[in-house]
């Protein structure tokens, strides 16, 4: 397995060669392009087109959250450069589930792209509140339903029920002009689903017996052996939980698993205890959800989180954001003392019902430390039954693989060993390697009836957003940011006479992050007199121009202080005319 990787079909597809009379002619195979702008060698930001001649589709449209070296980033979106070049062959944007790595780079990309949008009602519903939130229109908006059928140019898409950590999500079968191709979205085979929706396996082995050209199915738990448990598992620890609990408990999880929410509501209700919501995308997906039918909670049973201090604490549940150590989230506020409705005391049951996504594990860390120091206890760990994943293992991926019978293979939703892996299962169920193909970003995927390979690439890569910018924050920006955070910053301050460009005041230095002025005088005396030297050297060279004076105390001042301390602080020369 180690050097697999280097097994898998990356041919261009060619031409066939027909020879007519002594010349010879070339005939182009019919082809599907399959371009992931998203979703490859990640966890995040799933995005892919699809496209026929000169009709394209396009599945998800997703974000993920920055990367520790991000400093300052909010959040990362895929690079559209491609979709905005061809948005007149664009017929649709499809989606498989409601979750953010698959619908939140929507209210971004919609502002330049007007398309229709089809979704399933949840799905449509969590992405009305992000669109409005962001000012775009909602009317391009179209509900779709299991088992609808839906033509947008060259393809005919179908839709199937499977099950997955939110409710309402599909696979999507996509008939093009030279074969089927399906693509799983995300998913887990439950057979004890919450909300008794069991995934239309049957339709998956209907289309493997009419006849799958390529499978593209998700690869997010290919290293986990065996099956991924039922999400009913986690009710059973919460009966549990609420047996032994003697005072209130604080519940934090997803926003969006609505089935994790019902199991919470339905316990609480077993246990005569009122429950309370708290976190600003909590309470807009329970208010959806109860909306649109996908909670089904007594009345009476949630209450405003300022009615709790009419209850005894044996008698209230409180469900919140923040399973991943958000800074800024209701829990992670809770454990530092900072939530204004909540305040953590001792004998509080907290029960964090997630698993860290990697990167988040210190901020989780950090919550678990304070909410204990605090008093409470802490119940957390898939050890403890709190959660459950909502991605197949191994042997859900193998039976969708018999179950399909593709006679091409494509994984997808995962990072590259995450790919890897699951390529490694569909050669041990005895596809030839050579009709697996593992893409990249970018990748141009090309497929005909009888071959895929990679046959180029298009722009693709991330585009960061801060605050309000989108995508004015690059490589040099974060490398600045970097650099500022690890050596900090001399500011060196000259005045020059306008009229006869002589030093008439400073230099002055101001240091930040760097050293601290008042302990380090000497060292910030022997820098003064270093740019004192560069200034003089550019006096007697008759240098006037102000961007070499300032190159000239950067490198002046820079070899100075990595002498000294070993140590790049960022160095910005200002000039005033006097």
């Amino acid at each position: 397995m180690e050097r697999l990787h280097y097994l898998f079909n990356t041919e261009r597809i060619r031409s066939e060669k027909i020879e007519s009379g002594g010349i010879v002619l070339e005939k182009t195979q019919k082809k599907v392009n399959i371009i992931p702008l998203g979703g490859l060698g990640e966890i995040g930001k799933n995005m892919t087109v699809f496209r026929y001649g000169n009709d394209m589709i396009l599945l998800d449209a997703g974000l993920m959250f920055p990367e520790d070296d991000m400093l300052g980033i909010d959040l990362v979106i895929p690079d559209i450069t491609y979709l905005i070049e061809n948005q007149d062959k664009l017929r649709g944007i499809f989606l498989t589930h409601g979750h953010e790595d698959h619908i939140g780079a929507l209210p971004y990309i919609m502002k330049q792209l007007d398309v229709p949008v089809y979704g399933t009602a949840l799905t449509l519903g969590i992405l009305e509140g992000r669109l409005e939130e962001a000012g775009v229109s909602t009317a391009n908006l179209n509900t779709i339903k299991s088992g609808d059928r839906i033509r947008a140019g060259a393809f005919k898409l179908e839709f199937i029920r499977v099950n997955h950590s939110i409710p309402d999500a599909i696979s999507v079968a996509i008939h093009t002009p030279i074969g089927l191709i399906i693509h799983t979205g995300d998913f887990k085979i439950d057979q004890t689903p919450v909300d008794g929706q069991v995934m239309e396996l049957n339709r998956f082995a209907e289309y493997g017996d009419r006849g799958v050209l390529l499978l593209m199915a998700d690869s997010t738990n290919a290293e986990r052996p065996g099956y991924t448990p039922s999400e009913k598992k986690v009710g059973e620890t919460f009966d549990n939980e609420f047996r032994h609990a003697e005072n209130r408990i604080i519940i934090a999880t997803f926003s969006s698993n609505v089935h994790r929410i019902q199991q919470i509501c339905d316990t609480a209700v077993r246990y005569r205890r009122k429950v309370a919501v708290i976190g600003r995308s909590m309470q807009n997906v329970v208010r959806i959800s109860l909306e649109l039918g996908y909670l089904s909670v007594p009345e009476g049973t949630i209450i405003d989180i300022d009615e709790t201090r009419n209850y005894t604490n044996d008698k209230v549940v409180i469900i919140c954001t923040g399973s991943q150590g958000e800074p800024m989230s209701a829990l992670t506020r809770m454990s530092v003392g900072e939530n204004r409705k909540v305040s953590i005391v001792p004998g509080d049951t907290v029960i964090i019902s997630a698993s860290p996504i990697p990167g988040n594990e210190k901020m989780v860390s950090n919550t678990i430390n304070h909410l204990y120091m605090l008093g409470a206890d802490v119940v957390y760990e898939k050890a403890n039954g709190v959660h459950v994943s909502g991605h197949a293992s191994q042997e859900e991926l193998k039976i969708m693989q018999n179950l399909v019978r593709p006679k091409f293979f494509m994984p997808v939703h995962g990072e590259y060993r995450h790919l890897i892996k699951h390529a490694g299962l569909a050669i041990a169920r005895g596809m030839d390697k050579k009709n697996i193909v593992i893409a990249e970003n970018g990748s141009i995927v090309e497929l005909t009836r009888n071959r895929i390979g990679i046959n180029g690439k298009v722009p693709s890569g991330k585009v960061l957003i801060d605050g309000l910018g989108v995508g004015d924050v690059g490589n040099i920006v974060l490398r600045d940011r970097r650099q500022l955070s690890q050596d900090g910053i001399m500011i060196v301050v000259v005045g020059i006479d306008k009229a006869t460009n002589r030093v008439m005041s400073g230099p002055d230095i101001v240091s930040r992050g760097f050293v601290y002025v008042r302990e380090a005088e000497d060292l910030m005396d022997q820098a003064k007199a270093k740019v004192q030297n560069a200034l003089n050297k550019c006096e007697d060279n008759n240098v006037t121009e102000w961007s070499a004076i300032k190159g000239a105390i950067r490198d002046s001042l820079g070899r100075f202080l990595f002498d000294k301390t070993r140590r790049r602080p960022m160095i910005l020369p200002i000039i005033m005319e006097v």
